[in-house]
C-alpha cells in the first residue's frame, strides 16, 4: 500500500489552527501542484460538525478564489478538522494563513445566507446539511485562536 503523507504526520504534536505545505508535486509534462493542510481545530480534541464544515466548504470555494489565483480545490478532511487546499500556484503558509484569516473574518462578520453559494437541491449533493450559524461560530473560534504558519510552534499570522 502506498504511503500517505498525512498518515505519517504525528497528530498529537501539531498545534491547530495552522497552515502547512504538505507537498509540491511536479507532473511529467511540467506543471506543479501544491497541497496544503489547513487545520482549523485540534485533531482528536474536537471536530467541526458536518453542516458547519459543509457551509465553510461552499464559502471557501468562492471567497478564497476571489483572493488567490490557481486554486484547484478546497476539500474537507474526513476527520472534519480542516481542509486540503490544492493549487496550481505555490503560496507560502504565511500567505495562505493571511488569506484564510481575511476570509474567515468575512464569513464571521459579513456573510448572510443569501451569500452562501450552491445550496439548492440542483447545486448541492446534500443541500439540507448546511449551517451558516455553525460556520460563523467556528470562524469566530478560529479567528480568536489565530492561524499559525507553523504546525508545531504557534506563530499566529496577522492579516
Amino acid at each position: 500500500m502506498a504511503e500517505v503523507e498525512s498518515f505519517t504526520l504525528d497528530h498529537t504534536q501539531v498545534k491547530a489552527p495552522y497552515v502547512r505545505l504538505i507537498a509540491e508535486e511536479h507532473g511529467p509534462q511540467g506543471g506543479t501542484i501544491a497541497n496544503y493542510d489547513l487545520r482549523l481545530v485540534q485533531p482528536n480534541e474536537t471536530s467541526i460538525e458536518t453542516a458547519g464544515i459543509h457551509t465553510l466548504e461552499h464559502l471557501f470555494a468562492s471567497l478564497v478564489r476571489d483572493e488567490l489565483d490557481g486554486i484547484i480545490d478546497i476539500s474537507p478532511f474526513g476527520c472534519r478538522t480542516g481542509f486540503h487546499v490544492i493549487s496550481w500556484q505555490s503560496y507560502t503558509p504565511t500567505q495562505l494563513a493571511e488569506t484564510f484569516t481575511r476570509v474567515l473574518r468575512k464569513i464571521r462578520d459579513d456573510i448572510t445566507w443569501d451569500d452562501v453559494p450552491a445550496t439548492t437541491i440542483r447545486e448541492c449533493g446534500n443541500f439540507k446539511d448546511h449551517s451558516l450559524h455553525s460556520a460563523k461560530a467556528w470562524a469566530d473560534v478560529i479567528l480568536q485562536a489565530g492561524l499559525s504558519d507553523d504546525p508545531f510552534v504557534r506563530h499566529v499570522v496577522e492579516a
